[in-house]
């Protein structure tokens, strides 16, 4: 098994070392973590690798007490927004919807692009072959997603579409029975899908635009644990997309360090969700264009009342925007 020694200096010869040191200069200026503790959302969805891999580096940061825990999918949001956890990412459409309902959060950062693929039956080749079919997916974030594509092509998702609201094992069952048209499905879920030849891709937010340009998953936090801890906030983020790039760099590292720790049991699920997600290019996206591009399609479909602007009110990107300057490369 992966010890810790080992995994941080594979970590280093990755190409690590040049940020952690800079790290280490820079937090002589820094002041201590305001909280030793952080929670961290842990949920079956392996393309969120990069909070799992950022253990270390979070001990790094300062935090001598790192917790994971468990919660369902469709509970992330509500979990921190209720304070019982402290970071997580999620996708784009969950945080819009949940910052749309009055929730206590604030999204920090863009994670990653293209985890999600949508998968359908012989019967939704295309986007428009969606009208008056049924689409599993697993929470109204999910939702959102497909929604987003519907209102691109001019349907109505609230009039057209049938949803369902099932995941894992049983939407994949569901689609490879017919019962259900299309899924949304997140890693290992497509792979697995692939493996057992259910269905065909019918988007793929990794390389079909206007999705591949966006953020599918966003960082973000409790709005009162950034206004007590706003110096862990930022390690916290530091370490996450020090842990991006680890994903990105070495695929097999990341891919056996969740296996190991349980995340998932699947390495070849989680070596081929490190090489089919485009990771390491927190760079090259606009959290912000993100969260409007996104909002503005929920807006028109009728999930949420808030302009874009509204929406953007729940976003501070002023420590993402300090550690691109900090973390070069």
């Amino acid at each position: 098994m992966t010890s810790r020694r080992t995994f941080l200096r594979v970590a280093t010869l990755a190409g690590t070392a040049g940020v952690v040191a800079m790290r280490a200069r820079s937090a002589c200026a820094e002041p201590p973590v305001e909280t030793k503790r952080i929670r961290i959302a842990q949920v079956p969805a392996i393309c969120l690798a990069a909070q799992y891999v950022a253990e270390e580096l979070l001990a790094a940061e300062g935090f001598t007490d790192v917790q994971y825990v468990k919660v369902p999918l469709p509970q992330v949001v509500k979990s921190i927004s209720a304070g019982d956890i402290d970071f997580s990412a999620d996708t784009a459409p969950s945080v819009i919807i949940a910052l749309d309902g009055g929730a206590p959060l604030v999204a920090l950062a863009g994670i990653h692009v293209g985890c999600y693929e949508l998968v359908g039956t012989d019967r939704v080749r295309r986007i428009p072959d969606l009208k008056g079919k049924t689409v599993a997916v697993a929470d109204p974030g999910r939702q959102g997603f497909v929604a987003s594509m519907a209102i691109q092509v001019g349907l109505d998702p609230r009039k057209d579409i049938k949803w369902v609201e099932k995941s894992g094992e049983e939407a994949i069952r569901l689609l490879s029975e017919g019962k259900v048209d299309a899924y949304l499905g997140f890693p290992p879920e497509p792979q697995e899908m692939r493996a057992k030849k259910i269905g065909h891709v019918v988007v793929s937010t990794a390389t079909d635009k206007p999705w591949s340009q966006y953020f599918c998953c966003v960082a973000f936090s409790n709005r009162e644990f950034i206004q007590r801890n706003p110096v862990a906030t930022k390690r916290a983020i530091r370490a996450l997309l020090k842990a991006d790039r680890i994903c990105a760099t070495e695929p097999e590292v990341a891919a056996r360090t969740i296996v190991n720790r349980g995340f998932t049991p699947s390495y070849a699920y989680a070596l081929q969700t490190m090489k089919d997600i485009p990771y390491g290019r927190w760079r090259e996206y606009s959290p912000e264009d993100t969260i409007r591009f996104y909002a503005l399609r929920l807006h028109e479909a009728g999930m949420i009342k808030s302009s874009p602007q509204k929406i953007l009110q729940g976003t501070d990107w002023r420590f993402l925007n300090e550690l691109k300057k900090e973390l070069k490369g």
